[in-house]
């Protein structure tokens, strides 16, 4: 899980740098297109059809689009917000997934639990920090990605067991590639031909993405969940020393301040949610 955290940084940077340079909605569209390829093949080998019914109904399909807004608000996040509050604020997704899984999945979350997850919350505001003069709207892209990531997750949960995972996965990078080019109409971009280093940085971010996911769900498939989950907070600490060392960022107090919050409560509510379910074993 920590190697995948690594990988997850890496290939924000790269995506960050290709976004800056190119319209983030033909980086989404290339990178969708590029990834749908790769798992397509991957699926084809373990016999899993990409081309089913299953990927334009219920569960599946709403995985899909949820993915795909979710990559458009970070994709926009990563290109005009800093990285290390974009990070940041990306670690209140397993609330908003807990509060999510209790309000609509009738997920059992006692009173401690919904503490730290508005303590959670409330470290997201003072990493936006609103009321500040030189208060930055772009954070609010990934907000919106956080939630929509919880309906992603949520939807994950209840995914009919016959469905592969990279049959998920290429739907997934499928959707992407829509996506792209509808943010590009929206944002009234044209296609920009990348170049040498462009094409370099993208296929970085492609690798280094491949190498996170396989990662993350070898990690989740090994070990215990409640165990390995807390370190993806790690993904916070790559990505702020990344962002330092690359990108010439400093977080100020705020974005500290609220990180400690986030990731205290998450892993206050980890240890909650462990402590539940050794009881009930």
């Amino acid at each position: 899980m920590t190697g995948s955290m690594a990988f997850f940084a890496i290939e924000d940077l790269f995506l960050k740098r290709a976004a800056e340079a190119l319209p983030p909605g033909q980086v989404l569209a290339l990178t969708g297109a590029a990834g749908a390829v790769v798992f397509w093949l991957l699926a084809a080998s373990k016999r899993q059809p990409v081309l089913s019914r299953d990927a334009l109904r219920g569960v599946p399909l709403l995985r899909t689009l949820s993915e795909a807004a979710a990559a458009i608000f970070y994709i926009i996040a990563l290109a005009y917000a800093p990285l290390s509050m974009t990070s940041a604020l990306l670690q209140a997704s397993p609330l908003v997934v807990t509060a999510g899984a209790a309000l609509f999945l009738g997920e059992t979350v006692g009173w401690r639990r919904w503490t730290s997850i508005l303590v959670g919350f409330a470290g997201v505001m003072v990493i936006l920090s609103p009321w500040d003069a030189g208060f930055d709207p772009t954070g609010l892209f990934t907000v919106a990605c956080v939630v929509v990531l919880a309906s992603r997750d949520l939807a994950t949960r209840v995914m009919p067991a016959r469905i592969g995972t990279f049959q998920v996965a290429a739907w997934a990078y499928l959707g992407l590639v829509p996506a792209g080019i509808g943010l590009m109409g929206l944002m009234g971009d044209s296609f920009v031909p990348p170049t040498p280093g462009q094409w370099l940085g993208l296929s970085g971010a492609l690798l280094t993405g491949l190498f996170g996911y396989y990662a993350v769900v070898a990690a989740m498939r090994l070990g215990e969940v409640s165990v390995v989950a807390p370190f993806r907070y790690t993904r916070l600490v790559f990505a702020m020393v990344v962002a330092m060392i690359f990108l010439g960022e400093r977080p100020g107090p705020s974005t500290l301040i609220g990180a400690a919050l986030v990731v205290g409560s998450g892993l206050y509510a980890f240890a909650r949610e462990r402590a539940r379910r050794l009881r009930q074993a």
